[in-house]
């Protein structure tokens, strides 16, 4: 396909502040190549954030952006979807502000299933706030807090979202922005909840798990592996420690996304509904409009 896009269209002319070596750079560079290669222009896609390091990716891109409450995403970005269902709704946010405070919100986007990607930059480590662990720290993982190791098993994201009925389910590696990009483009081409659980290593903070810790394990999914196969995703959703899968892990096309069930989207979306409206209107003009959310 010949895309009419530059990738340079997305760039920002604000500041950044990560710290060099940073796996969010990674993250940043494949989601524009990404948005570059399906031909999304930046008016036509929307990034929601929440509170933490990779959480400023929206000030770094040249794209409608929204910075939430930590946790508060994926209710945001859902909202942002019902109104306007013609944009590309993307959520960028760390393993602490998805799988932690906003854990809710992560089991019931992916039973509701609303057509979003949600791009979780997982460096096992709150960053932002000097090196706590997270939910995805390994156990007995030291930190600033946790000086004699956590005491909390790690979450297994993937595993969740399998077990909440998430229909697309993926990781990459921040080493391989390529690869990255590829994946994150599938998952926005999808229609349904799409989960990019991103393995980024925190250069600062998290010692640990480092780039060379995870060459070391990381590796692609066969040629031959069937992402359709519910099974083989739970086992594959259980690797961890010594060998640690990349690629679409899990994907159905099956189900209806969450836009596809609300019965006032079929006559069309309310954004187009709303700039129909005259400037000054007439008594009553609004009514109709009212009426779509009750």
């Amino acid at each position: 396909m010949v895309t009419r896009l530059d990738a340079k269209m997305f760039d920002s002319e604000a500041e950044n502040t990560w710290c060099p070596g940073c796996g969010d750079f990674a993250i940043l560079r494949s989601l524009k190549m990404a948005l570059t290669d399906l031909d999304i222009a930046p008016h036509e896609a929307l990034v929601v954030s929440g509170i933490g390091c990779g959480s400023k990716l929206p000030d770094y891109m040249h794209v409608n952006g929204y910075m939430t409450m930590h946790g508060r995403p994926l209710p945001v970005a859902t909202g942002a979807k019902l109104a306007n269902p013609d944009l590309q709704v993307i959520v960028v946010d760390g393993d602490g502000d998805a799988y932690g405070i906003g854990g809710n919100h992560f089991l019931h986007s992916c039973r509701r299933n609303p057509n979003i990607t949600h791009i979780v930059e997982d460096n096992q480590i709150y960053g932002l706030t000097k090196g706590q662990y997270s939910p995805t720290s390994d156990l007995g993982f030291v930190t600033t807090t946790s000086p004699d190791g956590a005491i909390e098993r790690s979450l297994l994201p993937v595993a969740v979202a399998i077990a909440a009925g998430a229909t697309f389910i993926a990781r990459t590696f921040a080493g391989d922005p390529r690869h990255m990009a590829a994946v994150i483009a599938e998952a926005i081409k999808h229609q349904g909840y799409s989960l990019v659980d991103v393995l980024q290593p925190c250069v600062t903070f998290n010692r640990v798990n480092t780039y060379d810790w995870y060459r070391q394990r990381v590796y692609k999914l066969e040629d031959d592996y069937d992402p359709t196969d519910l099974d083989a995703a739970r086992a594959r959703a259980y690797e961890w420690a010594d060998r640690i899968p990349l690629g679409v892990i899990y994907r159905n096309d099956e189900v209806q996304t969450y836009e596809e069930q609300v019965l006032p989207l079929k006559a069309g979306s309310p954004l187009a509904s709303t700039l129909k409206l005259q400037a000054e209107p007439a008594p009553g003009q609004y009514e109709p409009l009212k009426e779509q959310f009750l």
